[in-house]
């Protein structure tokens, strides 16, 4: 069997092709109309289902937006850089700054927060955290907007026993976050551990986060362990990958 590259590739993905390599040369800067169906149609000598599912791509891919009668036009949202590791060092959040502020020039806004006490947690984050059939866990979930545009939900997960009456247990946990509280408690967070992958998002999930079904989330879950090796928090992200960039640098 032939492989699907070259004139294989069905031609809707040929036109998506060329789409995105002229978005990324800087053919089309963002803000930028691109041509419509009809256009598309006419240029390759296609259907006009062809060039619309062609569209469909590039905006599931988050490289363009669609919005009724006004076209397709190349996002301008800029991609939130996200700094793997000088975020997590004690220097930044020891020093009462937020870890978002090691990332980006633009900080996030929380626009949804719950904060969750004595609940059984689900069975792989007890698993995680040590925890013993009758321990409880204090849960935070929230959801953070980059420019009027939700971004990521998020769900940190902490053994109830250690955080109960701290700060941690509030909202707004202060300056610092709550890694600076743990450090407080006496459980500074000495090392981390982040698991990545890439999956279809949930019903909920494409809701919240405001995205096709169809379009990728980044499913990253952090670990954070204290001098003794005592796993502290959980943190399940799920992140629109149409906006972020997992920056990781270190020496070798």
């Amino acid at each position: 069997m032939a492989s699907e590259t070259g004139t294989k590739r069905p031609k809707y993905q040929r036109i998506a092709d060329d789409l995105r390599a002229a978005i990324e040369s800087g053919g089309y800067g963002p803000g930028d109309r691109l041509p419509g169906e009809s256009a598309l149609a006419a240029q390759y000598e296609v259907a006009t289902l062809t060039a619309r599912q062609a569209l469909k791509i590039l905006r599931t891919e988050g490289l363009v937006e669609t919005r009724r009668g006004a076209g397709a036009r190349v996002a301008a949202f800029r991609p939130i850089r996200r700094r793997g590791i000088p975020r997590l060092g004690r220097a930044q959040w020891g020093s009462g700054k937020a870890i978002w502020e090691a990332d980006d020039d633009r900080a996030p806004d929380v626009d949804q927060v719950t904060v969750t006490q004595g609940v059984a947690a689900p069975q792989h984050i007890a698993h995680v955290l040590g925890l013993g059939a009758d321990d409880l866990v204090c849960v935070r979930s929230r959801r953070y907007v980059m420019e009027g545009r939700p971004v990521m939900l998020a769900a940190s997960y902490l053994p109830q026993a250690l955080v109960e009456g701290s700060a941690i247990a509030e909202a707004n946990p202060g300056p610092g976050g709550i890694y600076a509280r743990l450090a407080d408690l006496g459980y500074a967070p000495t090392h981390f551990r982040e698991e990545i992958r890439v999956r279809t998002p949930s019903g909920e999930e494409a809701t919240r986060l405001s995205i096709p079904a169809d379009r990728a989330v980044i499913k990253l879950v952090r670990t954070a362990l204290d001098a003794e090796g005592r796993a502290v928090e959980v943190n399940e992200m799920t992140m629109d990958s149409a906006v972020y960039v997992l920056d990781y640098e270190f020496e070798a």
